[in-house]
């Protein structure tokens, strides 16, 4: 059970079987539920506001076909009625925990740039760590040497150790349903820690408990700090 206590618990996107992914309410409630990380989605609005949303577009979760590209940070807070909260408030919201920011489309160093100004601004540097893949940790890598990467990777096939000695993640970030005990060994022979995503059903969250990964993110961290705690 000691070793179960180190797992970190991310909630991903918040809480989102409660509130709306992505708002503020369901980073709250993913804190108030037990989580030691957020993890966000992080676009650029056209006038280059770094906010959160998954999608391309507004339609699933706002019901509006809009694509956020298309939109001012202002248009986007008059749609949503400021639902759709800026990187600014969301790292108010969530006062001093950890928060594993995802970068999402195909983002470069514009991108890069904006979100890390935010980050610094908002006195978060030393909370706050990146996940996407190779091509946008590298841009965070050349923006910040001391950034906290977690390498999301997609294969069984391991990082290429040239890539490994560019981007220099402290976490390699993988898809649950790839990670086995051989995986995991790998990872950590390699001075690696093991983050991986999005397991939600007891059996699954369980399984990993078991395996000595590292951190989980999870849409239900609730029964993740519950089975983490011997519940």
């Amino acid at each position: 059970m000691g070793v179960m206590q180190t797992v970190t618990a991310v909630a991903h996107r918040g809480d989102p079987y409660r509130f709306r992914e992505n708002t503020v309410d369901s980073l709250r409630s993913a804190l108030d539920r037990g989580a030691d990380a957020v993890e966000i989605d992080v676009r650029l609005t056209r006038d280059g506001v770094p906010v959160l949303l998954h999608d391309e577009t507004l339609k699933r979760l706002w019901e509006l076909d809009r694509p956020l590209g298309a939109l001012s940070a202002a248009e986007l807070r008059g749609l949503t009625s400021g639902g759709v909260p800026t990187l600014a408030e969301a790292l108010a919201a969530t006062g001093d925990r950890r928060v594993m920011v995802d970068l999402c489309g195909r983002p470069g160093r514009r991108m890069v740039d904006r979100v890390m100004d935010v980050v610094r601004q908002s006195g978060a540097r030393e909370r706050v760590y990146y996940c996407a893949g190779a091509e946008a940790m590298l841009a965070v890598r050349a923006a910040d040497p001391a950034a906290e990467i977690a390498l999301t990777w997609t294969t069984l096939a391991p990082p290429r150790p040239a890539l490994l000695d560019v981007i220099r993640p402290r976490w390699l970030n993988y898809r649950f349903s790839l990670v086995s005990r051989e995986l995991a060994a790998r990872v950590h022979r390699g001075g690696h820690l093991l983050s991986v995503w999005t397991p939600d059903t007891r059996r699954s969250l369980s399984r990993l408990l078991d395996l000595d990964v590292d951190s989980i993110t999870t849409n239900r961290v609730d029964v993740l700090h519950a089975l983490r705690n011997g519940g």
